[in-house]
């Protein structure tokens, strides 16, 4: 192995030319825009990032497509990137001005530069992986806000803080969009004699520098081999929890079968046209499960290219009869309505296990269990390996769903609802999941357009989202004394379009439900009385449809307490 020291520039240089690439190992970009921010900020100060990790291969191997775009480069065989990826295509991204593409779309990663920051470091950042912009963020008043982030360095895009004159594109200062004197006039200065001028100014090259960062590569001999690179891989990448157990498994995979992930990716785009645009891993796992029983990637270095070619095979035709099932048995036609997609793992081994042919008994008992496990968060809570294991292993007991029904109530303890249990619960809990099919079930549809409520409906007006039903603003102004986890209780959300919430405003459903037909709210339990509807009427009504909420859902659940049938 040999090392040299190599300037940013020319390690993009490379990626776009197409001289430094993805072996089939690779995992794809999934980087977000805020760690994105926080390697520019760690260059820009020179703090130390890390080690390049690449492989000059002595034989023909079978690549992946970078996120950004690449030429044909000028190498008879392209340098192999293994480790450095996420940090190499970001920084191409930035330095080029080119957008990635992530799981078949294409986004801009757009970084702004504070001119004005303060010398002196201020704070740590913590990367909110839920979150892809720091204005999402934003949880006090503007001017607060703004105050907090002109003590950053560097912050994910965004308009209204682009408009303040001391923050910059960095994609304009890297990629020489614009010059100095466009970037210094931003930012109001204009004249040689100006006290920010040489501050900005060396600034400026200051962040020009980052592309003269010089990283460490070390570079794996050609007479290495692919399995044993592969094995160098997984174990560079296991050491500091870098990649997930499915992103490895993949490496495993395609070393022992070349050209697999052709297979994989194309099944994996196969099933998001139907609907499922699931992670690649959720496949994966499902595999593992079809031939060793279990849920865990740690047995594939040992599993064969016989086994997993002929497990792949079952692992298609699986996951085909579980999404069929999820949708046609259970209303569950998009993954947004699943607590966990390790349900359609367990959903595609019961239908192996089964040869397809469950009787009726099995096949209602079966759609009853999932919809409770999704409804609980089954894989939500506590080791989901460990969990997805012990209903492997109830799968091929005497009796499954019996078997299946034991484990969810020796989790959570019984299996109906309680009011109380709606308590406290997000947008992305089973329960909440769980009332979008209960009440699509009920033929519930959107109280303007009178569009049956789904998942599938196109187009920005009539989609269905959720919405407040006591308006967030109007809480917000009259009832300074709820805090957020109250007005954004799941009892005070409603299935409705953006157009349909927009006509609604910051009005009170005293005022606004004389605009729908009363049937159109009371399918989805909204139930305003003459005289109410103000704020003041808050807490009644969430107590009140809590409480109807969680008895609609014990009768569509056939949820009755602990007992197992």
């Amino acid at each position: 192995m040999t090392a040299s020291d190599i300037a940013v520039h020319t390690l993009v240089d490379w990626v776009t030319q197409g001289d430094l690439r993805l072996p089939e190992m690779q995992r794809a970009y999934v980087w977000t825009a805020p760690r994105v921010r926080d390697l520019l900020d760690s260059l820009y100060r020179g703090y130390p990032s890390g080690v390049i990790l690449v492989w000059e291969p002595g034989e023909d191997v079978d690549m992946r497509a970078a996120a950004v775009e690449t030429g044909t480069g000028l190498r008879a065989r392209p340098l192999l990137l293994l480790d450095g990826q996420q940090r190499l295509t970001s920084l191409a991204a930035v330095l080029t001005g080119q957008p990635v593409t992530v799981r078949g779309r294409v986004k801009p990663i757009e970084i702004l530069f504070n001119l004005d920051h303060p010398d002196e470091l201020m704070s740590v950042t913590d990367v909110d992986e839920q979150s892809d912009t720091d204005a999402e963020n934003a949880a006090d008043s503007e001017e607060t806000f703004m105050t907090r982030l002109n003590r950053r360095t560097f912050v994910v895009e965004a308009k209204f803080i682009e408009a303040e004159s001391n923050w910059v594109r960095v994609s304009d200062i890297l990629a020489k969009k614009k010059s100095d004197a466009e970037l210094l006039a931003k930012a109001g200065v204009t004249r040689l004699d100006d006290p920010n001028y040489t501050k900005y100014s060396t600034r400026l090259q200051a962040v020009r520098n980052i592309a003269d960062y010089q990283y460490r590569v070390e570079t794996l001999e050609p007479s290495q081999s692919y399995q044993e690179v592969t094995e160098i891989f997984v174990r560079v990448n296991s050491l500091g929890a870098k990649l997930r157990s499915s992103d490895l498994a993949l490496a495993q995979i395609t070393a022992t079968w070349r050209g697999s992930l052709d297979k994989f990716t194309q099944y994996q785009k196969t099933v998001a046209s139907h609907g499922f645009d699931l992670d690649l891993g959720i496949f994966l796992r499902t595999m593992v499960a079809l031939i060793t029983d279990q849920s865990r990637f740690r047995s594939i270095s040992s599993v064969g290219i016989d086994e997993l070619r002929a497990g792949w095979d079952r692992t298609m035709k699986a996951f085909d009869h579980a999404t069929n099932f999820a949708v046609s048995a259970a209303g569950i036609d998009s993954p947004t309505l699943l607590s966990s997609p390790l349900l359609l793992v367990t959903a595609a081994y019961w239908s192996d296990h089964t040869g397809y042919q469950p009787s009726s008994e099995e096949a209602d008992g079966f759609r009853r269990w999932l919809l409770l496990a999704n409804a609980k968060g089954r894989y939500s809570r506590g080791s989901s390996e460990t969990l997805l294991d012990q209903d492997l292993v109830a799968i091929r007991s005497e009796n499954p769903i019996d078997a299946l029904q034991n484990r969810l109530v020796q989790q959570v303890g019984r299996l109906d609802f309680a009011s109380s249990d709606l308590e406290g619960r997000s947008v992305n809990s089973g329960a909440f999941k769980t009332m979008f099919l209960m009440y699509k079930d009920d033929g519930a549809r959107d109280w303007a357009t009178h569009l049956p409520i789904s998942a599938k409906h196109s187009g920005k007006s009539d989609a269905i989202e959720f919405h407040h039903i006591y308006p967030q603003a109007m809480l917000k102004e009259e009832r300074k004394d709820l805090v957020p986890t109250q007005i954004n209780d799941i009892a005070n959300m409603a299935f409705i379009g953006a157009e349909t919430n927009k006509h609604i405003g910051k009005r009170p459903p005293a005022d606004y439900k004389h605009d729908f037909e009363p049937q159109a709210l009371e399918l989805q339990q909204v139930i305003i009385p003459d005289g109410s509807g103000h704020s003041s009427d808050f807490e009644q009504f969430i107590t009140s449809r809590r409480q109807a909420i969680a008895e609609r859902l014990n009768r569509f659940l056939e949820a009755t307490g602990g007992d197992v049938p």
